[in-house]
């Protein structure tokens, strides 16, 4: 162990700071550290959540990736049907994607009893992902869509409660069809199960069922479709896949992300990046400042140790170096008690839910937090290097201090 480690150990081992003028300025210090550190990492983890929670939403809902007629995507009703047999569908190449399903929609209106709503109904087939659903459903079960025309549907929680429709009640919808003068299509169907995404804004409008419906309606035969929804295995690659699709696919044919069909969902989600950013760089700052403080305190108060130090010889790069470690030994103490608040707190919430959002203004119900080691891992590594290299420059005082002035006895 070298002179510097030996001095630093000992500075940190011995209680120099009780009953000093030193002692309250570096626990603030330590505290700054604490609490900046625990707001990074629920800053962090809540925006990181909120992000995949909405993502993951969205992709359930339209998939990650939307192919559809150039004019289906100018209105939210199937109007000009897509060949099922088209090659990525049928020969699935791309490793990247997971799922692909047809789909095709029809917008129209539910009458009961009591009340009515615009509705879209989305037509899915046997080729409809269950398993992504299958965790917003609260009530009920998913019919399986297979040859047979089948009238049970999946309607929402939210439809549910303003047609006070409940499992197996039926219900009348009425469909338009694009001649305005024409007679509209009635179908009667019967609720299977109830779902919750807590994307209000889909929940009002859409409920699920057998897309033949909609090929009937529309007179197309079973081979024709709406357009396809695909699933990928990593979202981040989903700019390679969808442009892999573009060029793979008919130029009749329109393919979109869902970052660019919900541009306005996805450019707010966006501005969390920023946001987090920021406060990281702002509770660096303030943890670096207060570290600083304490340094310059503690090398003020030990003024005569230093001079001792120089007198035998110590150089100022060493002496510099005795308290960067005894910086570093208390940011370290700030970084472990702050690691130990700060994953309790994203443990507990992620575990109890227990802080609440309001799901028509952030499309979430409770607040999602993302528990990432690697993260937590970066963002310790980023304090401790940043804050560490704040304290290098105040450190400098300690080369103006002169051995015969600090050692002058008055």
């Amino acid at each position: 162990m070298g002179f510097e480690s030996i001095i630093a150990s000992r500075f940190i081992r011995s209680n120099p700071y009780k009953n000093t003028i030193s002692a309250p300025i570096i626990k603030i210090s330590i505290l700054s550290i604490v609490m900046g550190f625990v707001m990074m990492l629920i800053s962090i983890s809540s925006g990181v959540g909120m992000q995949k929670t909405i993502q993951n939403k969205i992709s359930s809902f339209f998939g990650h990736i939307t192919i559809s007629n150039f004019q289906n995507n100018s209105s939210q009703s199937s109007l000009k049907p897509i060949s099922i047999n088209q090659d990525f569908y049928v020969n699935k190449t791309n490793q990247e994607i997971s799922h692909i399903q047809s789909v095709a929609y029809k917008s129209g209106l539910i009458i009961t009893e009591s009340n009515f709503e615009g509705v879209m109904f989305k037509g899915v087939g046997s080729d409809f992902n269950y398993d992504i659903f299958l965790p917003y459903l609260i009530k009920g079960k998913i019919p399986l869509y297979n040859s047979q025309v089948s009238n049970e549907v999946i309607i929402s929680q939210h439809l549910s409660e303003r047609l006070l429709l409940g499992i197996n009640d039926k219900f009348k919808a009425t469909f338009f069809k694009n001649d305005s003068f024409s007679i509209p299509n009635e179908r009667v169907f019967e609720v299977s199960g109830i779902y919750n995404s807590g994307l209000i804004e889909f929940d009002k409008m859409y409920f699920i069922g057998d897309i033949k419906h909609v090929q009937r309606m529309n007179k197309w035969n079973e081979e024709q479709v709406g357009g396809f929804e695909v699933f990928i295995k990593e979202f981040n690659n989903i700019k390679k896949v969808s442009d892999d699709l573009y060029v793979n696919s008919s130029s009749e044919l329109d393919v979109q992300t869902i970052s660019e069909k919900f541009i306005d969902i996805f450019n707010w989600i966006a501005l969390f990046d920023m946001n987090v950013l920021l406060i990281i760089v702002i509770m660096i700052l303030v943890g670096g400042v207060n570290m600083i403080t304490a340094l310059l305190v503690t090398i003020l108060e030990k003024t005569q140790i230093i001079g001792v130090l120089k007198v035998i010889g110590a150089t100022n790069k060493s002496i510099r170096s005795i308290f960067l470690t005894n910086g570093l030994y208390l940011i370290s103490i700030g970084l472990l008690l702050g690691n130990f608040i700060g994953i309790g707190l994203i443990l507990f919430q992620k575990y109890t839910g227990f802080l609440k959002l309001d799901p028509q203004t952030y499309y979430v119900s409770e607040v999602p937090l993302d528990f990432n080691i690697l993260s937590i891992i970066i963002l310790n590594f980023s304090v401790l290097f940043f804050c560490s290299i704040m304290l290098i420059i105040p450190s400098f005082i300690i080369t103006r201090i002169s051995p015969t002035d600090s050692l002058k006895i008055k």
